[in-house]
């Protein structure tokens, strides 16, 4: 059964947006991860230990960085990303 959770934009929505949830893969073989650090202070220490992990299972892992946390990440390096990848962990810090 597929849920529909509740995702809020904190940058300027109104309403929230109900999504249903894209299934989970069977195996990460083949795939590459896409690891995505928000700039915060520290974010970097959790994702690198991520990343390690990762290709300890011989998982393509690539990395990408905001130029910020105050603002979302440029639809370019979305973009990039989403072209690159199949599957996107984001690391918050704090």
């Amino acid at each position: 059964m597929t849920t529909h959770p509740v995702l809020l934009d904190p940058t300027a929505e109104r309403a929230p947006i109900a999504r249903a949830l894209r299934a989970r893969p069977a195996s990460f073989e083949g795939l590459t991860v896409g690891i995505l650090d928000i700039s915060k202070a520290r974010g970097d220490v959790f994702l690198d230990r991520i990343a390690t992990r990762l290709g300890e299972r011989g998982i393509g892992v690539k990395r990408y960085r905001k130029p910020t946390f105050a603002r979302p990440a440029p639809a370019a390096l979305k973009q990039q990303i989403a072209a690159e990848c199949h599957l996107v962990i984001e690391g918050l810090a704090d």
